[in-house]
């Protein structure tokens, strides 16, 4: 209840009430168009509330008015009412229906290089003639046969939704380091950033958790200040791929496992030599060093591009042994979580009049202790 607010709880209800008014009433079906024409402000919503359901984020952007921090809050706070059901096997790209992947590393990849649904190609035009009632369907391009799946490259390959990841690549020519050699995965034994407190060193999984969810813009800033040179690196996109991976959980009395559905995801890699940075390793003798590349990983629910490559990048300047302020482990994850800082800048608006009237006070006496001091 906000007490220094006159009026009690009735101002409170008739503000919450003009708050209803000036946005206008919205329906089910108010709630379908967000969600079917606005995919990729939902999957954001998504993202960061961490809970993958369009049509509550949907819900939630149009009772918010479209305030993306509150929506998010809406979202996490229904969120942790749910009852955890079970785990989900890990996904790889064997499972995952892949539309989009690009990278900026090779001219040609391994499979192919599948443009998909994008505008990264398109002239930044507001459709002006739609304001005049006309339709915003664009028109197909000519000898179009409708595959909404395009790709660069050998025209004549056909289409295989599961192209190979290239870190394989890269690990077969000795150019990543090999994966170890790992127990049977238990997807319970992951430690979740939504019911343990981070410590610091952060788990590999809290990191890579708390990226997924964290602020977009937080994650561009802080991205962006690493790639204007307060960082240490200037990495290469090595992969920037968007799809449809299957939840595949295992079936609780005979232990198969069988696809609960599909959900959009996005994962961005990047890459740098071994020995730029503060991580450049000494002097070999002329030997090559262990790897001559450093991956940077983050992958999110929905498609957001941005928020992976800029994630990517801080995932491989926090590795750095003297990273920027900036770029520290502790700074990232703390200061681009969306809720905690909104909420914490939100409190402000809350009574702070007790303090601010001690500072005065403090003022007062200061100003009372010049002029005693000035001779008269």
């Amino acid at each position: 209840m906000y007490v220094a607010a006159k009026g009690g709880e009735r101002a409170i209800q008739q503000a919450e009430q003009l708050f209803r008014e000036l946005n206008g009433t919205f329906d089910a079906t108010f709630v379908r168009l967000i969600e079917r024409h606005m995919p990729y402000l939902i999957d954001r919503v998504m993202g960061e509330g961490s809970l993958y359901a369009p049509e509550l984020a949907a819900l939630a952007l149009a009772q918010t008015g479209g305030d993306l921090y509150e929506a998010v809050l809406l979202l996490r706070a229904y969120r942790s009412t749910q009852p955890r059901l079970a785990y989900a096997e890990p996904l790889d790209e064997a499972h995952t229906f892949t539309v989009r992947r690009i990278s900026a590393a090779f001219k040609d990849i391994p499979g192919g290089q599948y443009l998909g649904p994008t505008l990264d190609y398109s002239h930044r035009l507001l459709h002006l003639d739609v304001l005049d009632g006309r339709d915003s369907a664009p028109a197909s391009p000519d000898g179009a046969t409708g595959d909404p799946i395009d790709k660069t490259g050998a025209a004549d390959l056909p289409f295989d939704p599961h192209p190979p990841a290239l870190t394989d690549w890269h690990r077969r020519y000795g150019l990543l380091a090999p994966l170890p050699d790992l127990p049977p995965h238990d997807p319970a034994s992951v430690p979740d950033v939504t019911r343990d407190p981070i410590h610091f060193p952060a788990p590999r999984a809290h990191r890579l958790q708390s990226l997924a969810r964290a602020d977009t813009g937080g994650v561009l800033a802080l991205g962006y200040a690493s790639m204007r040179g307060y960082g240490m690196i200037h990495p290469t996109v090595n992969e920037v791929r968007l799809g449809y991976a299957d939840v595949r959980l295992r079936h609780p009395v005979s232990g198969a496992l069988f696809s609960a559905g599909r959900v959009r995801v996005c994962q961005g890699e990047v890459v740098t030599p071994a020995g730029s940075g503060s991580d450049a390793h000494p002097s070999t003798n002329g030997a090559a060093p262990p790897a001559a590349l450093n991956p940077g990983f983050t992958a999110t629910i929905g498609w957001n591009e941005v928020k992976v490559i800029a994630g990517a990048m801080l995932d491989l300047e926090m590795e750095a042994a003297n990273a920027h302020p900036a770029h520290r482990e502790e700074f990232v994850l703390y200061h681009t979580e969306a809720v905690e800082a909104s909420g914490f800048c939100i409190h402000f608006k809350l009574p702070h009049y007790v303090t601010f009237n001690s500072s005065l006070d403090a003022i007062r006496r200061a100003y009372a202790a010049v002029q005693q001091a000035e001779p008269q």
